[in-house]
């Protein structure tokens, strides 16, 4: 029962993350006077479609997410002969009639506004979510000191009452988050801590932390505490605002920590991982559910406005070129590297897959 719990929660939690995604895709779409021939929630075969305004909206068996399919993005295809995706995958249903232009014959800033909405949508997303969190729950902590341990190391390095920890090792601490992140990454134990004290920046270098045995792990004291928030809109809604970046953060720096070697590749999770993580969280309260809800959203942001094949990112860069030369990237060539670019990261889920199985066993 459980595991059919985990599953379906899975499924919603995918579903709105990519439906999200692909409605950012959608509305500006629309809004730029393109025309979009369908908007589907779900894969697979059609459960019920209608047609309003140009576009056929649908609803489809698989709730694995969804798509957008506007005229004209595989233009070179349709004109060397290949079906038209809708007389080819529903030939009981007429293709709508255009309201809009081709997505080619868009300007540029248009079309690159379009790609681009789809990994805003999931950034404002994860933001509505933590709005609810905090405004409904605890807005957290505060980066400001409220208590320093007696005799601690910190203390002896100036750290005070009423300090504003601002950066650790050059890194801008956004939340209280921030700071526990840099701190549990120093390789020495020590850190360079710059804050903010009655109105003036301090800098308190090479600050360093006690190490404490608890059983077989070691950890690091950190010596002090800092002051919850007050729960005002104001605090509510720049925390939502701060966690966001924190979480956009967190997922480009681990992505620059596999790419340098930092994290080994083993490391990598894939769909079965990301299931039982949502398993864990969905075991441990609504909280937890919902951060993790809130990870992937900008996750799936963030990773999708890299500039590889396949990606929006990559479709972004093309468009660059093409603002820059005045020209498209010839069809062909963009499919091809489009095409591999859609093997390398299928490779890569298959390969993060196959660690998640093994670490089941």
């Amino acid at each position: 029962m459980a595991a059919l719990i985990t599953i379906l929660i899975s499924v919603l939690i995918f579903g709105l993350v990519v439906m999200i995604h692909e409605l950012g895709h959608f509305i500006c779409a629309k809004k730029a006077g393109i025309q979009v021939n369908e908007f589907s929630i779900g894969m697979g075969p059609a459960l019920f479609t209608t047609i309003r305004n140009g576009t056929q909206y649908s609803i489809r068996a698989l709730p694995i997410g969804g798509y957008v399919l506007m005229e004209g993005e595989d233009e070179e295809l349709e004109e060397e002969g290949a079906p038209e995706q809708f007389s080819a995958e529903e030939p009981q249903q007429p293709k709508p009639e255009p309201t809009g232009i081709p997505y080619p014959h868009a300007k540029v800033w248009k079309r690159i506004i379009v790609v681009a909405a789809g990994a805003v949508m999931n950034l404002i997303l994860g933001f509505l979510v933590l709005l609810c969190m905090f405004a409904f729950g605890d807005p957290g902590a505060s980066k400001t000191i409220g208590h320093v341990e007696e005799g601690s190391p910190v203390q002896a390095a100036g750290l005070q009452v009423g300090d504003e920890i601002i950066e650790v090792n050059g890194h801008r601490c956004f939340v209280a988050n921030d700071i526990i992140y840099e701190l549990q990454r120093t390789p020495d134990h020590s850190a360079d801590l710059t804050v903010k004290r009655n109105g003036e920046t301090v800098e308190l270098p090479d600050v360093q932390f006690e190490m404490v045995q608890n059983g077989d792990s070691t950890t690091m004291n950190i010596g002090f505490k800092v002051y919850a928030l007050e729960k005002t809109a104001k605090n509510v809604v720049v925390q939502a605002a701060n966690y966001t970046v924190f979480y956009a953060r967190l997922v480009l720096r681990s992505l620059i920590d596999l790419v340098t070697g930092r994290v080994g590749v083993n490391e990598l999770s894939g769909p079965v991982g990301i299931v039982s993580a949502i398993g864990q969280a969905a075991s441990m309260g609504v909280a937890e559910l919902l951060s993790l809800l809130t990870l992937l959203t900008v996750n799936l942001g963030i990773f999708n406005l890299l500039p590889l094949p396949a990606l929006d990112g990559g479709k972004l860069v093309f468009l660059a070129l093409e603002g820059v030369f005045r020209r498209p990237v010839p069809k062909k060539f963009e499919i091809l590297v489009n095409a591999a670019g859609m093997i390398f990261l299928f490779g890569l889920m298959i390969f993060a897959t196959f660690n998640d199985i093994m670490r089941l066993f």
